[in-house]
């Protein structure tokens, strides 16, 4: 920086000016390059070094500036870091990771095992974007309870079906509390897909070891399996709670536990969206988590959240789930326009799969609910739109097909899939104490909980690493053949 030093106008020196001073001085001193700086006084403000010039910043209110991260934070935030943080090491200091993920080598990733382009926006293939059949996936995460499965079901109308005559299906990634699994069991039978959603949905997994999500994300499989029927071989997928990437220890526990896909990982907003991509190379894409694996996971993919947004200046944002959008002052019309404008980015462009996640929370409102019914039926006009699951949609990646081979495309036929037989008429409900004796991070441990499954009752409430609830051991999970031994680093 140079040795004239001077502060915007739009942020004249306040009575504390002394820390101006002070934060001038050291920027100066350190020769610190252009970026947003840490004060050394006062965790509200922070500087921003752009053009050789500090601008004085604020954090919003409710928040503090984290030295570590750059960014506002919340102000309860236990990781928070206030003030200037030591350097990180640099980058060549740093022992060499034998599992990093490289950038996309198109001669090596070839389909149907692999998919990546250099800023995944490539159609599988090769396809011309007019060839390509435009997929929309309805997916649902949280529990299956009775405050939800009528409205989940009503969207499913028996007349509502693809191009080649099938029922639409979506995929629900389900977690563990306040689930009825005999429900669980009646949307498995009727050919939708089932995905873990973790046991307790908690928040701050992201930063947890491959232990932490050992025990919640295959407890859960082994729960749906236990109490819900569901074929292990048919839970294919995973979402982690609230789209925060587990860094490695997630799709360590993907690769070695026999998952074959993820749809955790968000991808900013875009004009072109970015297709599913193998993780045996570089994510695509800025990590807008900062939690997103850094190694290669051979054999695992990734089927993006691709944020949605009408335009790059609507006051709404941009969100991953359609109901973290903001919708508060808009009519059923308004809110049907800017659904259809958000799915036409993918429609008009590259055709990437279009998730549409949603929670219960959606459905609190009359005017969304409506909303998305009215869009669903708008694309039943098209005879290029299918509604189909995750595992669908990424059947088709490996093994692109064009339009006019979908009626011949084993995987989407409806007459040729396994559908298991429906759950028993009523469910037992089963009343259950609940103490999560191998699990010490249980927001709520002990008292009481209800499940009701077909399948008997447990003798304890289900929990991290006691699927069947005995109460007695720790479960044991074998791993499956992808396993390596973790690399020293």
């Amino acid at each position: 920086m140079g040795s004239v030093v001077r502060v915007a106008a739009s942020a004249p020196i306040p009575s504390h000016s002394t820390d101006i001073i002070l934060k001038v001085k050291y920027f100066i001193a350190a020769s610190l390059p252009e970026g947003q700086f840490a004060s050394t006084e006062n965790c509200r403000i922070f500087y921003q070094c752009v053009g050789g010039h500090p601008y004085l910043q604020r954090c919003a209110e409710g928040s503090l500036y984290d030295g570590a991260t750059h960014d506002c934070r919340n102000r309860f935030d236990k990781k928070l870091k206030c003030g200037p943080q030591p350097d990180a090491p640099k980058e060549e200091d740093k022992p060499v990771d034998p599992f990093k993920a490289q950038p996309c080598d198109y001669a090596k990733c070839t389909l149907p095992y692999c998919h990546c382009s250099e800023k995944g926006k490539a159609i599988p293939g090769g396809l011309n974007a007019n060839q390509v059949p435009q997929m929309i996936m309805l997916t649902f995460d949280g529990a299956i309870n009775d405050l939800n499965y009528e409205t989940y079901s009503g969207i499913f109308l028996k007349n509502r079906t693809n191009p080649n005559t099938c029922p639409i299906r979506g995929t629900f990634f389900v977690s563990h509390d306040y689930t009825n699994y005999k429900l669980v069991e009646e949307f498995y039978s009727r050919g939708h897909e089932i995905a873990v959603g973790s046991v307790s949905r908690r928040a701050g997994l992201e930063d947890e070891s491959e232990d932490t999500w050992t025990g919640e994300m295959v407890t859960m499989r082994e729960i749906l399996t236990k109490f819900a029927g569901v074929r292990t071989e048919d839970l294919k997928g995973q979402r982690g709670p609230h789209l925060k990437p587990g860094r490695e220890a997630q799709y360590e526990v993907l690769s070695g536990y026999g998952f074959t896909w993820d749809s955790t990982i968000n991808n900013p907003p875009s004009a072109i969206p970015v297709w599913p991509y193998s993780l045996e190379y570089k994510i695509p894409h800025e990590c807008r988590a900062g939690t997103c694996p850094t190694r290669s996971f051979p054999d695992v993919w990734e089927l993006p959240m691709n944020s949605h947004y009408k335009d790059n200046t609507y006051p709404g944002g941009f969100c991953p789930y359609l109901d973290q959008c903001s919708f508060s002052y808009q009519n059923e019309a308004e809110v049907l326009e800017w659904l259809i404008s958000d799915f036409q980015r993918h429609y008009t462009t590259n055709r990437a799969p279009y998730i549409m996640a949603v929670t219960t929370n959606w459905f609190q409102s009359k005017v969304l609910k409506d909303a998305l019914h009215a869009f669903i039926d708008h694309t039943m006009q098209f005879d290029d739109i299918y509604y189909v699951t995750m595992t669908e949609a990424l059947q088709w990646v490996t093994t692109p097909q064009t339009l006019a081979q979908i009626p011949s495309f084993q995987p989407w036929n409806c007459d040729q899939k396994f559908y298991p037989d429906p759950p028993c008429p009523k469910g037992e409900s089963c009343k259950l104490s609940l103490n999560p004796k191998f699990d010490n991070s249980t927001s709520s441990p002990f008292g009481t909980r209800y499940m009701v499954t077909c399948r008997g009752c447990p003798l304890v409430y289900p929990w991290v690493w006691d699927a069947t609830g005995t109460g007695q051991e720790q479960d044991t999970y074998v791993l499956g053949p992808n396993t390596r031994e973790p690399a020293a680093v």
